[in-house]
């Protein structure tokens, strides 16, 4: 697979994390708990996203919003740092929006969140008039948590596909509980739609990864990717089923992990990639990520991972197993 000058034009939150860790139990009252460390990363499922992209080698421009305030710009440095494109970042008056993420030893992590700017900003479709011959790409994570965003339901995805661009979405968890109710009118305009196990179950109703695919398939979806995170994932279209094992390593900190599969996913998809070398690149992406720190910074370029994945060991373990 060779890289090509295929731009992505991505469409999600911005949020500055505080990560915690190790934390195993949280005892509330007198007292203070000693930690082995707390850092500060540039998140959110569009920065983190977008950052991957652009390290992965694919031309990137955000749409997303921050507040004007010293996290929007300690973020908005790391995403031009790694090349991705902000002029499409609007900031407003509020806070940026912020997470704290504590973190245990086995990498597993529990989110305490403040929307802040990501609640009152961002209106995308208003970006795409004079960008419509710059990208082939339009991929939206952060829907459900993106109020303004989430008002305007399938118009961005309308928009894209108006202007010949193929489509992405990562769906991320539903705060409002609207799930398949809000998203049903997005999903025939959707040619990947992303998912893990907890999201589909909450979608469809299905307590299994084919069974819901079927679902969302079935209401016009070209293809469903289900993370199954250690295990790997599945991909599904009308006539085909492919499963791709996970890639054997040590966890530290699962943060972003999703954010930089789609990343990979997409990446390998765009330059030509059959899907099955997509969902392995996509686990080789997340399998790098988990090893580090951060949302993005085990992330290594297009070729880099490439070369990694030639003695990678994989999972023994079935990608189907529970």
């Amino acid at each position: 697979m060779r890289p090509t000058s295929d731009a992505v034009l991505c469409c999600g939150n911005i949020v500055y994390d505080t990560l915690v860790r190790p934390v195993e139990e949280l005892h509330w009252g007198r007292g203070t708990t000693f930690v082995e460390s707390i850092e500060y990363r540039a998140g959110g499922n569009g920065a983190s996203t977008s950052r991957a992209l652009a390290i992965l080698g694919v031309p990137v421009r955000l749409l997303s919003v921050v507040g004007a305030d010293e996290q929007g710009r300690f973020i908005l440095d790391k995403l031009q740092r790694a090349g991705v494109d902000i002029v499409g970042v609007e900031q407003v008056s509020a806070p940026t929006a912020a997470t704290v993420a504590m973190v245990n030893s086995t990498g597993e992590r529990k989110f305490f969140h403040r929307p802040g700017a990501s609640a009152v900003g961002l209106a995308a479709p208003v970006f795409f008039q004079p960008v419509r011959s710059q990208f082939v790409h339009f991929h939206l994570a952060s829907f459900f948590v993106l109020p303004r965003l989430r008002a305007r339901g399938p118009e961005p995805l309308i928009h894209a596909r108006e202007a010949g661009w193929t489509t992405s979405f990562d769906t991320n968890w539903d705060p409002e509980d609207g799930w398949m109710q809000t998203l049903e009118p997005c999903l025939p305009y959707i040619d990947v739609l992303f998912m893990n196990e907890d999201e589909a179950r909450m979608i469809t109703g299905a307590d299994d990864p084919k069974t819901g695919a079927r679902v969302v398939l079935g209401r016009g979806t070209r293809t469903a990717v289900m993370k199954l995170g250690r295990r790997g994932c599945a991909i599904y279209t009308d006539d085909s089923e492919i499963l791709c094992p996970a890639f054997e390593v040590k966890a530290k900190d699962t943060t972003g992990a999703g954010d930089c599969f789609v990343a990979g996913f997409l990446a390998a998809w765009k330059h030509g990639a059959s899907l099955r070398e997509s969902g392995r690149f996509a686990n080789a992406v997340a399998a790098l990520t988990v090893q580090h720190i951060g949302a993005v910074e085990g992330v290594l370029s297009f070729a880099e991972t490439e070369a990694w994945m030639r003695n990678a060991p994989l999972r023994e373990i079935c990608v189907e197993a529970r």
